[in-house]
This record gives structure tokens, sequence and C-alpha cells, in this order.
């Protein structure tokens, strides 16, 4: 016992330092309980396979998807607008919005689901990530009480009651309790918030170092005269390639792509958006040419190709990035190309590209590309599939690409799957909400993570890889082991045993707090499901010594193992947030530490109202 005492003890305090990374010192932790033989290696590893941790890594994928979808950035904006703007409103409303999802939801899941929305919304209203993500973790766990569902601790309490005889709560039995708690959150965490997080983390909302592909594409003004042409059922151009129309020499008009739209079935739903430059596509019926070029050389084009002008614009008539990108390489002075057409240059045949236009100081030369000579110094804006326009970095050292495109690629927004990402998501919630549907949370999850990357949510598997934030993944599995040492030794009973004697014959108020702050005690160092397993049976046992009602001590329970905010490691909510958040142990504690002492006093003041001790 001893040894797991110290091991913590260490462990801890290499955490508030900060001085180490936290999944390394997780790791370590581990390591040492197994060297210490105070576990086995197997008990070491147990939670890289707790079904908890797996859950947090296909969340990750389900997140991704909900943020490279666009699904994230409309919710947001629909918070956004609700709140009105406002930094305060906003946290309101975020935290109620995360609260009455996690009353229905594992608190986990609350939080990857909402978490790519915060950031999404974050980022486009300017303001600071860290700002949001700790009070969204605290509002999952806070609405996990609203509900019998809503957290694992619940359901313990719930058994616990049954077997020691009492009516078994039902599912809103802990609504009254889960509102207070709730409120509570929200009106602590508004000043902690404020005073403790606001201005960390903002170089993840304001970062930008490149230029984002829509500043390029107004850079350029691309968008400037884009026109859209359908190719329809038995048209000459069908089977044709863009060269062999010879579009540009005969019309004066640039192909900038060619899209081309499969619905599955017939199904808006499952829609699969393909985009094409023109060296690199023979045209079908209902692909559409997003051309520039005058209006007159336009219409002559469809008229005499019979193509089909389409109408209406805002942002069907904006170029997209989903499968073609844009980036600018700067020229050097050793360059090959330097003093040659760029029509000579035939970008085209050596790297699959496209010249959009040469930036050359302020002036943009955009007409009779090909015949421009190409000067040192010059900027070149090429387009094509982005795996191409990554190549080019590898090409010599004829140039410097501007930017990071396939860091570019990975921010593009596949829009068109948002309403995929979008049910893939309700089935999951939905799985994981109501006990008749036969499937386990953790298969809910994992079938929702696969289902993003085969619907081409995620940009497939190595897309989904990169979702995951390992760090958070490693440091919670590698920390599990320390609730199996802690029972294993003994540790953690002889904690809270001794806690509830001190108190003795003290009164059931006075016995009611022992319970409630042994309990949030052990939430310190072992998970909160953990904790109300072993705080129920001596928190019947304290009830029934004093003769009183034991419902008012299970409440305790289960609210201070649930509201367990001043370690990043008592809840999977809690370790999520920690890496996106920029945050620290210290900080928990910081905001974390007062809010559970907040909670704890307005608890044992308003639970015996509630759930009284002579009932």
């Amino acid at each position: 016992m001893l040894t797991t005492l110290i091991i913590l003890l260490i462990s801890a305090l290499l955490f508030v330092t900060g001085k180490f990374r936290s999944d390394l010192v997780a790791v370590c932790t581990a390591l040492s309980l197994v060297l210490f033989g105070v576990l086995t290696p197997e008990e070491a590893l147990a939670g890289f396979s707790n079904p908890i941790v797996i859950m947090m890594a296909g969340l990750f994928v389900v997140g991704g998807g909900i943020f490279t979808t666009g699904l994230a950035k409309r919710v947001g904006g629909s918070i956004l607008r609700l709140a009105g703007g406002g930094e305060t409103r906003l946290l309101v409303w975020l935290m109620l919005a995360t609260a009455l999802v996690g009353a229905f939801v594992s608190n986990t899941g609350t939080v990857a689901l909402m978490l790519p929305i915060v950031v999404s919304m974050a980022r486009g209203a300017g303001l600071s990530i860290s700002r949001f993500l700790m009070p969204l973790a605290f509002a999952g766990s806070l609405g996990g009480m609203l509900t019998l569902i809503g957290t694992p601790p619940n359901l313990i309490v719930r058994d616990a009651l049954a077997a020691a005889g009492y009516a078994a709560p039902s599912f809103f039995t802990f609504t009254p309790v889960g509102i207070v708690c709730v409120a509570v959150g929200i009106l602590c965490l508004i000043p902690l918030s404020r005073r403790f997080l606001t201005g960390r983390g903002k170089e993840q909302t304001q970062r930008r170092h490149q230029k984002s592909l829509e500043d390029l594409a107004e850079e350029y003004r691309l968008n400037e005269g884009l026109s859209r042409l359908r190719v329809q059922v038995g048209t000459p151009v069908c089977g044709k390639s863009i060269r062999e129309l010879e579009v540009r020499s005969r019309y004066g008009v640039t192909v900038i792509e060619v899209r081309r739209t499969h619905d599955a079935a017939g199904s808006q739903l499952l829609r699969q958006v393909t985009q094409y430059t023109p060296a690199d596509v023979t045209l079908a019926p209902g692909d559409v040419l997003y051309v520039t070029g005058s209006r007159e050389a336009i219409s002559l084009l469809a008229s005499e190709q019979q193509l089909q002008l389409l109408r209406g614009g805002g942002k069907r008539r904006r170029l997209q990035f989903y499968d073609v990108g844009m980036a600018e390489i700067l020229l050097t002075s050793t360059a090959g190309v330097v003093g040659r057409r760029v029509a000579d240059a035939d970008f085209r045949s050596r790297f699959g590209l496209s010249v959009l236009g040469v930036r050359r100081h302020n002036d943009y030369l955009l007409s009779d590309l090909g015949e421009v000579r190409l000067h040192s110094g010059d900027v070149v804006l090429v387009q094509g599939p982005w795996e191409n326009i990554s190549r080019l970095a590898d090409a010599g050292d004829d140039w410097v690409v501007m930017g990071q495109p396939l860091e570019q690629a990975a921010r593009v927004t596949l829009d068109y799957k948002a309403p995929v990402a979008a049910l893939i998501m309700l089935l999951m919630v939905a799985a994981m909400a109501f006990d008749f549907i036969p499937v386990a949370a953790v298969t809910a999850v994992m079938l929702a993570a696969v289902a993003m990357v085969l619907t081409g949510c995620v940009r497939g598997v190595e897309g989904a890889y990169k979702t995951i934030n390992w760090e958070s993944i490693v440091l919670f599995a590698s920390m599990l082991p320390m609730s199996t040492a802690l029972q294993k030794t003994g540790a953690s009973d002889l904690i809270s045993r001794n806690l509830v004697a001190v108190v003795g014959d003290g009164g059931p108020y006075l016995l009611l707090a022992a319970v409630y702050l042994a309990t949030s005690l052990l939430t310190f160092f072992i998970s909160n499901t953990v904790t109300a397993v072993l705080m129920a049976p001596i928190a019947l046992s304290a009830a029934a010594a004093q003769g009183v009602s034991a419902v008012p001590f299970l409440m305790a329970v289960t609210v201070a193992a649930s509201a367990c905010f001043a370690s990043p490691f008592s809840t999977p909510p809690n370790a999520l947030v920690m890496s996106a958040g920029s945050y620290t142990p210290v900080d928990y504690l910081k905001v974390g530490l007062p809010l559970q002492l907040v909670m704890a006093v307005v608890m044992i003041v308003v639970l015996p109202l509630l759930f009284p001790f002579a009932g």
C-alpha cells in the first residue's frame, strides 16, 4: 500500500510541475507499478483494452468527421446566433446544450461530439478555445446527473438502493439534483473561466501562418466571372477531353475544374462529388465545367458545344477544393523554367498541374498565361490534385512551395457530406441512449467511426488516425491501472472508511458531509465509476448505523463521483479536452477545485431537502 501511495504522490507532483509530458508521466506511473510488483504486466496494460479508452479513440474519429464535413461549423453557427455573439452568453448556451445532450448520452460521447463544434465555433468567432473546452467537459458531467442513464455512478447507486430494499430510482429521479448541479456549474464557471482560462489557447484560434484557399481564390480573382456549364446528354462534347475541344485557343475561356456528382440510388444523402482538373477527365453527361472568361466568349462556347449555362450565384458558383487544390510556388534564380513561357514550362504534363495565375511583385498576370515568360522571384499559382501539389516540394530546387498543401487539404470542408455525418451521429446517439437497441455503447461508437471512414466523411484511414488525440488516449489508458492498484492494496477503502469514521455520531448532516467529501477526495486518484462502486456500500452502512434513510447518502455518492473537476484523470471528458485546450493539471485545480467545493456545500444543504433523512 505504501509503495502505491508513494508512486501516486510522485506522479501527482510531476503532473503539477509540468516539466514532462503528461502522457509520458502516466506511462512511467504504470511501469513503476509493475516494477515494484504492485501490478502484473497484464493489469498495467488493461487500460489500453478498456472499453472507455476504445470508445474515446472512436469518438475522436466521429468528431473528426463532424468537423471535416462542416457539420460542426453549422451547429456552432446556430449556437452563435442564439448567443448573439456575447462571450458569456455563448458560454451559457454551450453549457446548457452540452448538459441537455449529456442527459441522454454518455458524458464521454457528449463531450467528444461537442468538441469539434466548440473548436469550429471559437475559431469562427475569434475567441479563445480554452475559455470553452474545460466548461464543456464539466457541463457534460453535470448533464449526466439529469437522468438515470446519464452517467455510470447513477446506475451503480440505483442498483445499490434496490439491493438494500429501497425503491429503485426512476429515469427522472435524478433530474431535480441535476438541474441544481447544472445551475451551480454555470454560475461558478462564468467567473472562474474568465479569471483563469481567458487568453490561453489563442494561438490555436488566431494562428494564420499562411493564406487559406479562399484567400488565394480572392487574391487572384478566380471567383470573378466564374460561370458553370453543364454537359447534357447527347451533346457533341460527351466522350471528349478539354484539350480536344481547344476551349482556350478557340474561345479564350479557361476551364478551371470539372465537377462530377454521383447520387447513389438517387439519394442526395449518399451524394458523392468528384473534382477533376481539365487534363484528367473525359467529359460525361451531367459534368459541370467551372470556367472563367468574358461573358460573350462563355455564351459562344455554350451555344456551339450545346452546353447548359447554369444560373444562380452564391456558394454554388464558388470554387471548392475537395479533390483539387491550389498552391503558390516561388521561383528561385536557378529555376530551369525562368525565361521560358508558361506553356513551355509544361506544368501539366510534368506534374499534372495547371497554372492559374502569376504574381510578379504587386502585379497579377491572369490573361494569356501561356505566353507569359517566367522571371526569377515570380509566384506561380498552380492547381491540380492535392497529391500532385504535394509532390512539387520534392521536385528539386527550382521553386519553394509556399504553405503546406497536405495540411491545407486536411482543412478543406467536405460540406456535401454533412447530411451523411449527421445521420451517422444521430444513429450512434440513438444506439447509446435507448436500451431497446441491442448494441453496446462502445460497439455503437466504433461502428460510427468506421462508417465515417467508409462514407468519406473522413479522408480515408490515414485521415481517421490523424483525428485521434493519441496523447489523451495514452494518458487515460495509462492512469486507469492506478485505480486497480489502489483497490488491490486496500488504499482506497482505507481512505474512505477512516474519513467516515472520523465523524462518529455527529449527526446525519455531518455524516453526509463526510460521505460526500470522502467520495470527492477519491475522485482525485481513481475514476468516478470505481469511486461510486467503493463508496456505495460504505454510505449504506453509515446510514444504517445512524438509523436514517440511505437515499440522500447514496445521492451524495453519485453527485460527488460525477462532479469530479479538479483532476484531468477522473473522467474521460476531462482528459479529452486537456490537449485541445492546452491545459495543465494545475488549470484543473484552479478552476475545478473551487467548483467542486461550492458543489459540495450546495449539495450537503440541498440533498436532505429533496431526499429527507427520515424518508
